[in-house]
């Protein structure tokens, strides 16, 4: 079956909020063996929407919509549907008293126009709404299934899991499974990526492969379709195999992790502590660290060096140091690690120096980095990268460099030991 997604709202276009109801669903109908090739999003216009609507019946079986179910004058979703197939909209007994129940439970008035939010469309399958108040529903009419939802995702998400997926799986005739696996890379560009696995990509047909870069990574995402679950799964081992052959030491990860998710749960198993010195990145590794729950388990506190002075007084980097070499080099990073971990009694010290940009700094080009890391029983490693492009991003991928290196190297010690 396939199924296309129909956003309902002018917000929407307006750029005002992101539509994250289309990239649930789509998860979601994937699991369910539905193909969604369509996404749509489309103002608060009747005429418009009647379009989109058309449109989407030429080549989808199942449409779903997203939003305008509520009160005012512009939600008109279940309004354009209904004059569209013909349908009466009719009062929904118990959803007007689930309605009329929150206004009384929350001490609040119910106005007139809060009576149309339990309106839907006769002969439809109602979806209950147990985080908000308008029901959505499901209509089964000639060859086509419509499902409304309503627009928040705090409402939506948990209406379709509980309700929309069982009355889905009703409808769609096929047993067949969309199975899908994202394998995450770093350090290894879109096109080299993309080269190494051409061949693969050029015969694909299942599963398929579809590679996708953003945010200084890379993504291959690997789709198998089969009755069998087990059997889904076991076509893209296979197929990861065979990628893992060519491409497999940039592999960090699977699905919506990221560097500095795959981090933190290293260091939890392996029960390694971790501070920083930051010149560079000014505190943003620390920042970033400890937006993960947990992170105080792992992470004592650290250092933001930015002066040669708080280098030299609190983490004790020499001053030869910085007169021969500089604060931007390989010498000062080791520093730096070694240091703080010290300073901190941890495992593990990571470093971060270098130009940001605009300008130069003692006469090195901006993009220099040096990344520190200092082991307790390892020798310290320092890598020396070259970035390009504005000073924030330099930054920020200083960061997603560190991170792609420690793991490398906390892995190296597992095996190691």
């Amino acid at each position: 079956m396939n199924a296309e997604i129909i956003a309902v709202g002018s917000e929407l276009l307006l750029g005002q909020i992101v539509n994250t109801n289309a990239r649930f669903l789509s998860q979601q109908l994937a699991g369910l063996g539905i193909n969604v090739y369509f996404h749509t999003v489309v103002g608060d216009n009747p005429d418009r929407l009647k379009s989109a609507i058309e449109l989407a019946e030429n080549r989808a079986e199942v449409i779903i919509f997203t939003g305008g179910l509520g009160p005012t004058k512009d939600d008109l979703t279940k309004e354009t549907i209904a004059r569209h197939l013909g349908k009466e909209l009719v009062i929904d007994e118990t959803a007007l008293a689930s309605i009329e129940l929150f206004f009384k439970r929350t001490n609040r008035v119910m106005t007139e126009n809060n009576r149309k939010q339990a309106l839907v469309l006769a002969g439809s399958h109602i979806l209950p709404n147990n985080h908000g108040m308008a029901p959505g529903m499901v209509l089964e009419f000639g060859s086509h299934t419509y499902m409304l939802l309503p627009g928040p995702p705090k409402e939506m998400e948990p209406m379709f899991l509980q309700f929309g997926v069982q009355a889905l799986s009703k409808v769609n005739k096929s047993n067949e499974k969309i199975v899908s696996r994202v394998l995450r890379f770093f350090g290894i560009g879109e096109a080299a990526l993309e080269t190494e696995v051409i061949d693969l990509i050029d015969a694909q047909s299942n599963p398929t492969i579809a590679p996708l870069a953003g945010d200084g990574e890379v993504t291959l995402r690997l789709t198998a379709n089969h009755a069998d679950e087990n059997t889904a799964q076991s076509m893209l081992d296979e197929l990861e195999k065979t990628i893992n052959q060519r491409v497999g030491v940039f592999l960090y990860g699977y699905d919506d992790t990221s560097l500095l998710k795959e981090v933190m749960k290293n260091l939890k198993e392996r029960k390694l502590t971790i501070t920083a010195a930051e010149s560079l990145t000014g505190g943003l590794f620390q920042q970033e660290l400890t937006t993960i729950s947990g992170a105080s388990s792992v992470f004592y506190g650290g250092v933001v060096c930015y002066s040669n002075k708080v280098k030299q007084q609190l983490l004790q980097v020499q001053e030869e140091t910085l007169k021969t070499y500089g604060a931007v080099s390989e010498q000062c990073a080791c520093e730096l690690a070694e240091n703080a971990s010290k300073l901190f009694n941890t495992d593990i010290g990571i470093s971060f120096t270098g130009v940001a940009g605009p300008e130069e700094l003692e006469g090195k080009p901006v993009g220099t980095v040096f990344i520190g890391i200092a082991v307790k029983g390892r020798p310290t490693t320092v890598e020396k990268i070259t970035l390009g492009g504005t000073r924030e991003a330099n930054r920020n991928r200083a960061v997603k460099f560190g991170c792609y290196f420690l793991l490398r190297i906390i892995k190296e010690s597992q095996n190691a030991n």
